[in-house]
């Protein structure tokens, strides 16, 4: 039955949703000075609301665009989606410093243009109640009526965001994402696209490749999630993931001089600061004193293994071990009466139901033996918890990508990557069967591009002269530290520990 009716909404949606270019949608743009960065080019492009209703309400998507260094030598408009989900593009282009993710060549031959996606930055984000979101409930729970107060605390987050936000609540989803980036490439003038998709970005990619074979240049996926699985597929990989980089650090511990915890069993230390993370033991500064709990702990290693940044790691961690003072997180005020919270998106592409806590807590013990130093990821774990409850079916379920033949794209992962695991890079390549060429970076961290020479010369050639390296191509890892420079303000900035819910959202 459920089978049934997948099939009959996908057909629904085939038939009802029109493509930009058929549906004659080819607004005019006109670029002026942004406000904020007299260098940088702002616009807006109208698209509708909801795409199966071209005609009905529209909502207006920000643009901003550095021209290319070079006008004698530019190919054309270069976009990109910079993950989060609810990661602004365009003010990654307003910034200077945020830029320099981009390397020179590519600012030589392409205008950047960075597009906020519907209900992100500037693009008619989603907004909620500010003290409601800071109400967040734990996202483990414990017995059934917390499992009940995170379902009951998602709908009322549900209730309040769809008022605030309006019709655009319910169309956030990442399908009609790429009916927007299609709608932004016919307004350019571009007769094809060139893009690029970084983590949560790399969903739109494949989606975009999937319903616009035809109009693809270029399309680079960095840093891939797998839009195919399910709760417990998305946990399991999470988990593994973070597994293997906690693996590469404690690795690293043992032989490296450079580790603070150089002498240490690195695996007792951490077991030692769950367990009492988990007693209510590990406390933060004093008057009041700030109670690390399991989650946070996992959510601050987890972020710090994204840059990595392990030698600050194993400093903070011999810290905490030790029981001397430690300062506790510097929390944010309370957040004003409305924020951007883009937790919808997620929501609108991944359904994963829970239906109770004994399901939950079967999760996390597979999950911990999967990772039976890191237990589950942070990040997943939360992503399930904020979605407890949403209504079926959502905008854009999970699916394997289904891609007719075009021009070859672009999939470039980090081997050891702690939130977009490799496995999920081959899963995605595999999808997309021949069209998708596969680079490995052996190396460490959240993000491949900006890692390396290697890894930006392959990307540069690929997205400036259509070429691809050798099937089976890796670039070799570099020491985390000489990475860091490299990655400067951009989606793969190094992060170091950061402890509190309030540095989860």
């Amino acid at each position: 039955m459920r089978a049934t009716f997948r099939l009959a909404l996908a057909v629904v949606m085939a038939l009802t949703l029109t493509a930009p270019a058929e549906a004659g949608v080819h607004p005019a743009i006109t670029w002026t000075p942004c406000a904020g960065n007299q260098a940088v080019e702002c616009a807006t492009v109208r698209v509708p609301v909801d795409w199966s209703r071209p005609g009905g309400a529209s909502v207006e998507l920000a643009l901003a665009r550095r021209a290319a260094a070079d006008p004698g030598a530019r190919i054309g408009s270069l976009l990109f989606d910079p993950g989060g989900p609810g990661g602004s593009a365009a003010g990654l282009v307003l910034s200077d410093d945020r830029f320099t993710y981009f390397s020179e060549r590519l600012r030589r031959h392409f205008d950047i243009i960075g597009v906020d996606r519907r209900g992100v930055g500037r693009s008619h984000p989603v907004l909620c109640s500010g003290a409601l979101v800071d109400q967040e409930p734990y996202p483990v729970p414990s017995t059934q009526a917390e499992f009940d107060r995170i379902a009951e605390h998602n709908r009322r987050v549900r209730a309040d965001c769809r008022a605030r936000t309006g019709p655009l609540f319910d169309h956030v989803d990442t399908r009609s994402a790429a009916y927007d980036l299609d709608a932004v490439r016919a307004a350019l003038g571009e007769p094809s696209l060139s893009f690029m998709g970084i983590s949560y970005g790399t969903v739109l990619a494949g989606q975009y490749a999937e319903e616009f074979p035809h109009r693809v240049r270029a399309v680079v996926l960095d840093s891939v999630l797998d839009h195919s699985l399910g709760t417990r597929g998305l946990l399991d990989a999470g988990a593994a993931s973070g597994q293997d980089s906690f693996d590469e650090f404690a690795a690293w511990c043992a032989r490296d001089t450079r580790c603070a915890l150089h002498s240490e069993d690195v695996r007792a230390l951490w077991a030692r600061l769950l367990a009492r993370a988990g007693r209510g033991e590990l406390v933060l500064g004093s008057g009041p004193p700030y109670r690390l709990r399991p989650a946070e702990l996992l959510r601050a290693l987890g972020d710090a293994l994204r840059g990595p940044v392990w030698a600050e790691s194993a400093e903070v961690l011999r810290a905490l071990d030790s029981g001397a003072p430690f300062p506790a997180p510097d929390l944010p005020p309370p957040s004003p009466e409305v924020v951007p919270y883009p937790v919808r998106i997620r929501c609108a592409d991944f359904h994963m139901p829970v239906r109770d806590h004994r399901e939950f807590a079967r999760h996390l013990r597979r999950t911990a033996l999967i990772a039976p130093d890191m237990r589950y990821s942070a990040d997943r774990v939360e992503e399930v918890a904020r979605c407890l409850g949403t209504p079926a079916p959502i905008p854009n379920p999970q699916h394997r990508l289904r891609v007719r033949p075009g021009p070859p794209l672009l999939v470039i992962n980090t081997r050891h990557d702690p939130v977009t695991g490799y496995s999920m890079a081959r899963n995605v390549a595999a999808q997309l069967g021949p069209r998708a060429r596969l680079v490995t970076y052996d190396g460490w961290g959240h993000g491949a591009t900006p890692r390396t020479p290697c890894t930006t010369a392959i990307v540069d050639d690929y997205l400036i002269s259509l070429i691809l390296p050798a099937p089976g191509t890796r670039c070799p890892g570099v020491p985390p530290d000489e990475t860091a420079s490299r990655l400067a303000e951009g989606p793969f900035a190094p992060r170091g520990l950061t402890w509190g819910s309030a540095s989860s959202r």
